[in-house]
């Protein structure tokens, strides 16, 4: 059966297409995310199902608060390079073709490098509702010295 005409979600029978571009775009709150990080693609899946996520491109310098997700998070690089740096430890670069995994309850900030986009597809789930917890800001200073800048 062919999805109705219009119907950007491609809704048949049970399975969903979200259409590139069909989505609203956003950008990220200033209180989550330093510079310009573009969010599309957002979705989140009805009960029983836990899974959320949308495609994130963090423009060259941009990176998230600090942040835990209560069930961890998986992060599906597909352009450009970027870092991720768990609370007390060195950041870790990344770039097309990684996957990274980011344990429950693991405080944490991930975006671009200092010179590069970056974008990656993040999907996380949801406990009790709720699929993040947000934290202050990254520094400059914190930024710079796990960047090497």
């Amino acid at each position: 059966m062919p999805a109705v005409a219009g119907d950007n979600q491609g809704t048949v029978s049970g399975v969903s297409v979200i259409r590139e571009g069909s989505s609203d775009k956003s950008i990220g709150a200033a209180a989550n995310f330093t510079g310009t990080a573009q969010v599309e693609g957002r979705f989140q899946r009805e009960a029983p199902a836990r899974i959320g996520g949308g495609t994130v491109t963090f423009a060259h310098g941009a990176h998230t608060a600090w942040h835990t997700h209560p069930l961890g998070q998986t992060l599906v690089v597909t352009r450009g390079h970027g870092f991720v740096q768990q609370w007390g430890q060195p950041a870790e670069r990344f770039g097309p073709g990684d996957v990274v995994w980011i344990g429950p309850g693991i405080k944490h900030w991930h975006g671009a490098g200092p010179d590069e986009a970056m974008t990656h597809v993040a999907l996380t789930e949801s406990s009790n509702g709720q699929s993040v917890a947000w934290d202050e800001l990254v520094s400059d200073a914190q930024y710079a010295d796990a960047v090497g800048h």
